[in-house]
């Protein structure tokens, strides 16, 4: 039972808890990949994963890392955004990598676009004393990718064999 709590809720809590960072203050903390990576080597083998499998979901997270602190070296993402998204990967493996960088393309490009034209408006008196806020409408900021990486993740995830493994039914209340 402790096993499935972890399957659902550790992952979906660290992508959830990175992305309200990245949103609040253009960063996330190089402990979420720490714990990201720390609970698949933990959970992996709890969950009856195999070595070879388990390789192949190092595999992908290397690639996706190679990748992504390519895109950072370019100045096309930031550090924190790289991290996460070779830690997703190394949760989704090569079986589900391709539905997460989809989906998390998709969710990037509509975060770009909205914030673009969010950029384009003056903020309203009432919410102009908000740092966050102005930080996430400064026309020189970045965007917070973390939240599309996130996105993507939550929506790739419960296809999965961590939450296929889970019986459901022992959560439902009788």
């Amino acid at each position: 039972m402790i096993l499935d709590i972890a399957r659902l809720l550790l992952f979906p809590s660290l992508l959830a808890f990175a992305a309200a960072s990245d949103l609040l203050t253009m960063t996330i903390s190089n402990r979420v990949s720490l714990v990201l990576a720390a609970g698949f080597l933990v959970l992996a083998p709890l969950g009856g994963m195999g070595s070879w499998e388990m390789l192949l979901h190092l595999g992908a997270g290397a690639v996706v890392l190679v990748a992504a602190f390519g895109c950072f070296a370019m100045g096309w993402v930031g550090g924190g955004d790289a991290k996460i998204a070779a830690t997703a990967a190394l949760w989704f493996g090569f079986g589900h990598l391709m539905n997460y960088l989809l989906y998390a393309s998709l969710f990037g490009g509509a975060l770009t676009l909205l914030l673009l034209q969010f950029r384009q408006w003056p903020l309203p008196y009432v919410l102009a004393g908000q740092p966050w806020l102005l930080r996430l409408h400064a026309k020189e900021s970045g965007i917070p990718y973390g939240i599309a990486l996130a996105l993507g993740a939550l929506m790739a995830y419960p296809d999965t064999e961590w939450v296929k493994a889970v019986d459901l039914a022992r959560f439902a209340l009788h």
